[in-house]
């Protein structure tokens, strides 16, 4: 390879590194050039370019790049899955799937985050739920425990207006009398006041004077 050709190849792996949070490094030693091509369309879908490299020259660009930790899996027949913004769950599982399938690609690690990752840890990742399913763990740990807050909260309160509305329909069937007790007094109150007062009964006549009975004395002695 012509030296300014090396020193292109060099430049444009050095900014996928620098563009890659994630890689995965597998040895491909033995796949034939259309089970290449199927593991790289397979990671097309998830938004990982996978790449087959020359280890002299990628151990260039890592140090360029400064992702030393990149150099130790650069031995024998090399690809690297550069993750970028794809998705590395789907693309982990992906890879870790394309070695059980076809018996011959072996993880040999990756790099998360600028850490080193182990090929079991690879594998841990690739065991994850997707993304869709998480979120909706994560979202049902949340919502959960606010629902059952919420039920506790509301369950007094239900089962008053369940006691109120019960007692309303009961007092309908009975045929509810409230009002008229209510207003009984008062038409009772205004029925006294308006009634005229009794006029007093004639007191019994006023006893004899003194002097009457002195007169009817003297007459009867006459």
């Amino acid at each position: 390879m012509l030296k300014q050709k090396k020193e292109q190849v060099v430049a444009e792996l050095v900014d996928r590194l620098k563009a890659s949070d994630t890689l995965f490094v597998a040895d491909y030693r033995g796949l034939d050039m259309t089970a290449i091509d199927n593991v790289r369309t397979e990671l097309l879908k998830h938004g990982a370019r996978f790449s087959v490299v020359k280890n002299t020259l990628t151990k260039r660009a890592a140090e360029e790049a400064g992702v030393n930790d990149l150099v130790p899996f650069l031995d024998g027949p090399t690809a690297i899955a550069f993750v970028g913004d794809g998705d590395m769950v789907a693309v982990a599982k992906a890879l870790s799937d394309s070695a059980r399938q076809t018996k011959i690609l072996a993880l040999k690690g990756g790099i998360l985050d600028g850490r080193s990752m182990s090929t079991e840890e690879i594998e841990r990742l690739a065991a994850l739920p997707s993304p869709e399913v998480l979120r909706g763990q994560v979202l049902g740990a949340i919502v959960g425990p606010l629902n059952a807050i919420a039920g506790l909260v509301n369950a007094p309160l239900q089962n008053l207006f369940g006691l109120i509305d019960a007692r309303i329909e009961q007092l309908r069937e009975q045929g509810d009398t409230s009002d008229a007790a209510t207003a009984a007094p008062e038409d009772e109150a205004v029925a006294e006041a308006a009634a005229p007062e009794a006029e007093p009964e004639p007191a019994a006549e006023a006893a004899e004077t003194p002097d009457e009975t002195q007169d009817q004395t003297e007459q009867e002695e006459e």
